[in-house]
Order: C-alpha cells, then structure tokens, then sequence
C-alpha cells in the first residue's frame, strides 16, 4: 500500500462511466485512501460512451477553470487494457493522466503542452488490476493519486517521447465570404448543437454582424437568429449564440430539441450562410 506523501494538489475526474454504477466511486474510494489530502472534483461522468473525441473537447475546453496545480484524471477508454496508460507533466504546471488514445492530447495543448511524459508501469504505484475490464481503480486512479500527493512524475514507470503519443485531431471550418462549412462537434441533452466554429470564424466569413444565420443540414435546414442567452428564443424558435466554452451553437427555444429539428449527429456537415432577417 502506497503511503500518503505531504501536499494537497486537487484531483479533477473526467469520465465516461455514467452514474447508474459503482464505478465513480470505486475510483474515488482509491484516490482519497492513497491521498485524503487532496480534494476530487468530478468534472464529468457523463461524456458519451467510448467518444474520446467528445471527451477530449470537454477537458481542453474546461483548462481554464482547472487550477495549475491540479492533477487530471480522464477515462473514456473503448480499447481498456490495449493502450498505454500515461501521465503527462505540462507547462502550466498540470499534470494529466489517462489512455494513451488522444483524450489527454487537446488538454496538453492548451495547458501549453508537454514538459515529460511516462507510461505508468511502476509495480510501487500501479498493481495487476482486479479485472482488466475495469483497471483504472489500480491503474490510472493509483497514479493520479500519486502525483497529487507529492510523487515525481519520473517515479511512475517507463519516460515517453511525447512524440509517440496518440493525438485527436479537430477538423477546421471551410470558410469563404458570407459561407462557412463546418461541423458537429458535440451535443447536450438539451438537443443544443455546437460546431467547430468560433467568433473569430464568423468574422472572417463577415457572418459576425447578421441579425440572423441560414443554417443548412443534410436532413433539414433552418434559419436562426442571433442571440446571446436561451432566453432570447421563443419556444421552438431557432437560434445561434456563443456558448460558454467558446464554440458556436445551434439551439431552439425551450423545450424544442436543435439536435431533432435538424436530424443532426457528430460530425454531421453543416453550411452557414446569411440569414434573410
């Protein structure tokens, strides 16, 4: 049994374990025995299953609000047991731990990226796993806890070339004058759909100023109008606003679903043009 060592760097948990099961709190039962310390924020448990891609946006897009002396633990894993399981050391002084699949590589990114990386692999930190099934309780959840007690990163197995980690790769808006092609990057249960769009975008297809956008989809098209909270969109109304993390996002009125409306999934195409308003 790994000793508590002297610190309290917070733990951030991401994941897609759900909360219908004791997963979550296996997870946390583990790293607050090795370090009671240290607090565990639970960013999420409710990233889609098996989407690393969605998860990957979520936790790069959250760096902000995630205190530099945190340790991240992520965990949305469809290969369990296949892929390195890491930990990555920042330069903004984060440390993040997860599968070596990508989820952690939009994260390092905005964190300013990579100081050193490691596959934990130390048989005084990490132990054969109950069920290879489920490892992350004698794995990822043992390293995590770890570094948020005080332990070098060096001291957790084998050093890494970052180069030869796995990376997920955010597909780039085709923008022109008054068009821009775009896509699904995400979506809430609300039916609120964000595309891979930023403010920045729409000022260079000199879209940023319309009153309203024309928004057309394989399954359905639209036209929205402009605003800057849900409150702004009568009930089943369309709109588009900014949302909190930065992207642009189709919405409805409440209670009417975007997602339905359009017949959109990830990585839907969507065309962005002006409005008639």
């Amino acid at each position: 049994m790994l000793a508590p060592m002297p610190g309290a760097r917070p733990i951030v948990f991401l994941s897609d374990f759900g909360l219908g099961n004791e997963w979550v709190g296996l997870c946390h039962s583990v790293m607050s025995g090795l370090a009671p310390q240290c607090p565990i924020v639970d960013l999420s448990h409710l990233v889609r299953p098996l989407e690393v891609a969605s998860g990957a946006i979520l936790l790069a897009d959250s760096m902000p609000y995630i205190a530099e002396t945190a340790v991240v633990l992520a965990v949305v894993d469809p290969n369990v047991g296949k892929d390195r399981e890491i930990a990555v050391e920042t330069t903004s002084g984060r440390h993040l731990v997860g599968p070596d699949n990508g989820l952690l590589s939009l994260a390092w990114e905005a964190a300013g990226g990579i100081t050193s990386a490691v596959e934990a692999t130390s048989p005084a930190v990490v132990r054969r796993p109950h069920a290879e099934s489920f490892r992350a309780p004698d794995t990822l959840c043992r390293a995590t806890a770890s570094l948020a007690a005080g332990m070098p990163i060096g001291e957790l197995g084998t050093p890494l070339d970052p180069a030869t980690l796995a990376v997920v790769t955010m597909a780039e808006p085709e923008i022109e004058p008054g068009k821009i092609a775009c896509e699904v990057i995400d979506f809430n249960r609300f039916g609120n759909v964000h595309l891979n769009v930023r403010p920045s975008d729409l000022a260079a297809a000199g879209l940023d100023t319309e009153q309203s956008l024309a928004i057309e989809a394989i399954s359905g098209a639209a036209e929205a109008k402009r605003g800057s909270t849900y409150a702004d969109f009568a009930a089943g109304e369309y709109g588009v606003l900014v949302d909190p993390r930065g992207w642009l996002t189709i919405v409805r009125g409440n209670p009417a679903s975007a997602l339905d409306g359009l017949g959109l999934a990830l990585a839907a195409p969507v065309w962005l043009t002006a409005g008639r308003r």
